[in-house]
Parts: structure tokens; C-alpha cells; sequence
């Protein structure tokens, strides 16, 4: 199982060309196409209009989360339908299954949140504005566990925007860690089942990471990768925990 996976296209009115070249080359290396977040600079759906037109040219099952780029104008919703109608499901809380060659492999995602993780982390204590914070950030980790738990599926793939883990962080200050990411994705994904999970939106981060349970992340911000996009291979008749190649 062939699973291309980028973040932070950060589309403008003017990426066509490179949007075009990249799907262009992506044409028989693999079976899904997932996307973590940031998809447009501004959050406009004119930006997200240039993404959905050279997207619609892939004939392969296609999934994305939004990022906070992509909420700044405030155009979350209209862009999610941008992308919809050219073949892409946006996720937010739920998880989609579809079929390749026979094997299901279901794809789960939210956006997710900051907050932090052990040691280094918000508490829903305090002032209504901290608390909120952290609930958002809570909430997002209990539905993309949900979103997991429920799917029935062969191979089971979180996508995020923010980070689940520390160690894709590796490169970005850690000043700025509580605003990268959250320890309550990783508990989604320890929860499981889970074979790998992807996220963008550390530019400045590192590509491997791990959970705490063993599951492996992946960093696929395309700053980190240097690349379109990069694919990775899954094998759905290896053990649980070894599957990613």
C-alpha cells in the first residue's frame, strides 16, 4: 500500500503550475493521496480553488484535514466544499474507508490543536480563556480517537495538521512547542488502532517521530520532506506496530 503524503502546500494564486508539475509526477507511484493541512496561505477560497482544479486530475482516493492557514479568512467551511467537489474528503472528526486492491485502509483525521505535551503543557485550570484553549486541544484528541476506534478497516491512517509528538518537533524552538502540537493526539493514536499518523505545520521540524505506544509519525510539512510530496509504503499483512515500511 502506496500512501503519498504532504502538508503545507500553502497555495497562492500563482501555484498552479507547481501544484500541476507535482501531480503530474505523483501519476502511478501511489495508491492514496493524504494532504496535512495548510493548503492555502491566506485561507481564501480562491487559493483553495487553485489547489482543488490540479487535485481533480488524480484518478486515486484523496483526504485532508485542514490547517490554521487555512481557517485565517474565516473561509474554513467554503473551502472544505472547494475540495470536496474535486474529489478530495476533507476530515474533521471522522474517518473514511476506502478499498485498494482489496485491502480497506481507513484514513482518520482532525485538524487538532496546541497545548503542549508532558512535562511542558496547558490545564483546563484557570481562566475561562486557558480553559478553552485546552478543551479545544482535549476535544480534538477524543474525536480523532473515536474516529479511529471506529473505523473498520485493514490498515488504520491519522492525518493532523498540528503535531502528536515531540519528536518531529526536533529543529523548531521548543519555546514554541505548546503551539506546534499536542499530547492529547498521541493518546488518539496510542488508542488506537493506528499504523501511522501524519502531520505538517513544523516547517522547521524533523520527519521521524514515534508515540509512546510505538506507533510512528511521520512530519510531512513539506518544508521537512523538500520534496511535493513523499511516499510511503505499507504492509497490511505484517504485524501490528511494523507495518510501515
Amino acid at each position: 500500500m502506496r500512501i503519498a503524503a504532504v502538508g503545507d502546500i500553502h497555495a497562492g494564486l500563482d501555484s498552479a503550475p507547481l501544484i500541476r508539475a507535482a501531480v503530474e509526477h505523483l501519476r502511478g507511484r501511489a495508491d492514496i493521496l493524504v494532504v496535512a493541512g495548510d493548503l492555502t496561505q491566506h485561507g481564501s477560497v480562491e487559493e483553495a480553488q487553485v489547489v482543488a482544479r490540479e487535485l481533480a486530475r488524480l484518478e486515486l482516493p484523496m483526504f485532508a484535514v485542514l490547517g490554521n492557514h487555512d481557517y485565517h479568512m474565516g473561509a474554513e467551511q467554503a473551502i472544505s466544499a472547494t475540495l470536496e467537489d474535486a474529489g478530495v474528503r476533507v476530515l474533521e472528526g471522522k474517518a473514511v474507508v476506502c478499498d485498494v486492491d482489496g485491502v480497506r485502509v481507513a484514513v482518520a483525521g482532525v485538524k487538532g490543536f496546541g497545548c503542549g505535551f508532558a512535562g511542558a503543557c496547558g490545564t483546563e485550570f484557570g481562566e475561562p480563556e486557558m480553559k478553552l484553549f485546552v478543551r479545544r486541544s482535549r476535544e480534538s484528541g477524543e474525536q480523532l480517537a473515536r474516529a479511529l476506534a471506529t473505523a473498520d478497516a485493514n490498515l488504520h491512517v491519522a492525518l493532523t495538521h498540528f503535531s502528536p509528538v515531540k519528536d518531529t518537533l526536533l529543529g523548531e524552538r521548543p519555546e514554541i512547542h505548546p503551539f506546534l502540537g499536542s499530547f492529547f493526539l498521541a493518546d488518539a493514536i496510542d488508542q488506537g488502532p493506528c499504523d501511522v499518523a501524519f502531520h505538517g505545520h513544523a516547517h522547521n521540524g524533523t520527519e521521524w517521530g514515534l508515540t509512546a505506544g510505538g506507533v510512528p509519525v511521520r512530519n510531512v510539512a513539506r518544508f521537512v520532506l523538500r520534496a511535493a510530496y513523499k511516499v510511503y509504503e505499507l504492509d497490511p499483512a505484517a504485524p501490528p506496530g511494523s507495518r510501515l515500511r
